[in-house]
């Protein structure tokens, strides 16, 4: 039997949590029971299993609204429009805060009945980034945080402070080694201008690349933790993610163009992981196979020019976004399947046919 990589923890450096050649999901997980979540997440996804997101229980239990319960002396309230700076805890920050000591409740229960405390195993969190909170936010009268730069620069301060701890908590109860995953799926709309202010009157500036980069980077180098850094847009901004201090990219592989293949070619050969969204996160209409699904990423590797051993060095397998919206069947599914690819990035690239 191959042993995955989680069971050989101790032959990786410290430093090199993130790895290639292993399956991990995104983030966000049907249904409301925490517990039955980290119980299934755990058992689907051996090599990096990650705190799950459960947004169907509602405010303060979204990408956004968890965020809440995250930051240092900012917390969130909600508007008809979605959150807003508030100037003091309220209801909605009490009620992230509480959905995610859940959440961090069940993971130590699952963790301590499978025999992982201790262990080194790693586990990946998640958090909505500087950039996607500054377009999703407001301030108290009503405009994004975007548009303020000292609001931007308190905002990612407090965001790095506070997922800073969140990982030392989580170290502290699981015995666990830490990824962290930042979410932009706003930073493509943020760097063209696209964004749009509360009314049709109200325009945002694009923001220029190079302040993009110093707040995300922000966040990324008050770390301890390795960064992954993803975006589930339709557009991802590749060339803005692989220049940031962050350690791996993940975005969704049917999005990628033959435009993109320069800048992927750029940031593989500087030695980044590519996590890779491969398998569908609706239910296909036809029955697919974990062959069918890795295919996308060998061609992707040969086009580069690289070694099909990059697969097993360089390149994680994942859903292709978050997995809320899909019943839970195909759910599980679709992380058995990342975990077929990935062992086959791992054991053989070279068997998986490429037209």
């Amino acid at each position: 039997m191959t042993l995955s990589r989680s069971e050989n923890f101790e032959e990786s450096a410290p430093a090199d949590l993130l790895v290639g050649g292993i399956a991990t999901g995104i983030g966000s997980w049907p249904g409301t029971d925490p517990r039955e979540a980290a119980a299934t997440i755990i058992g689907e996804l051996p090599d990096l299993a990650h705190l799950v997101e459960l947004p169907q229980r509602g405010i303060g239990a979204d990408m956004i609204g968890r965020v809440s319960a995250l930051l240092v002396d900012l917390r969130f309230d909600s508007t008809t429009r979605g959150y807003r700076l508030a100037a003091r805890p309220g209801a909605v920050s009490r009620r992230a805060r509480d959905l995610l000591q859940f959440d961090l409740d069940a993971i130590e229960e699952a963790w301590e009945t499978t025999g992982l405390v201790g262990t080194g195993r790693v586990v990946k969190l998640q958090s909505a980034g500087p950039l996607t909170l500054a377009a999703e936010v407001e301030l108290p009268g009503g405009h994004r945080i975007l548009t303020d730069t000292g609001a931007v620069r308190d905002l990612s301060e407090s965001l790095a402070e506070g997922l800073a701890r969140h990982a030392d908590e989580v170290r502290r109860r699981l015995g666990a080694e830490v990824v962290i995953q930042l979410d932009e799926p706003q930073l493509t709309t943020v760097l063209d201008g696209s964004l749009r202010g509360p009314s049709i009157l109200n325009t945002i500036s694009a923001l220029p690349e190079p302040e993009a980069l110093r707040i995300l980077d922000t966040v990324i180098d008050a770390q301890s933790a390795p960064v992954l850094l993803h975006t589930c847009a339709s557009r991802p901004a590749l060339a803005t993610i692989g220049r940031t201090a962050a350690a791996g990219i993940s975005f969704d592989a049917s999005t990628i163009t033959t435009a993109d293949l320069d800048v992927l070619g750029d940031i593989v050969d500087r030695g980044k992981k590519i996590a890779l969204g491969l398998v569908p996160t609706e239910q296909p209409a036809a029955p697919t196979t974990w062959r069918a699904i890795a295919e996308p990423a060998v061609r992707l590797i040969d086009r580069l020019g690289f070694p099909r051993t990059t697969l097993a060095t360089q390149v994680l397998a994942t859903p292709g976004c978050g997995l809320a919206g899909a019943p839970l069947d195909w759910a599980r599914k679709a992380l058995s399947l990342s975990t077929d690819v990935a062992r086959a990035f791992t054991e053989d690239p070279e068997s998986i046919n490429s037209e």
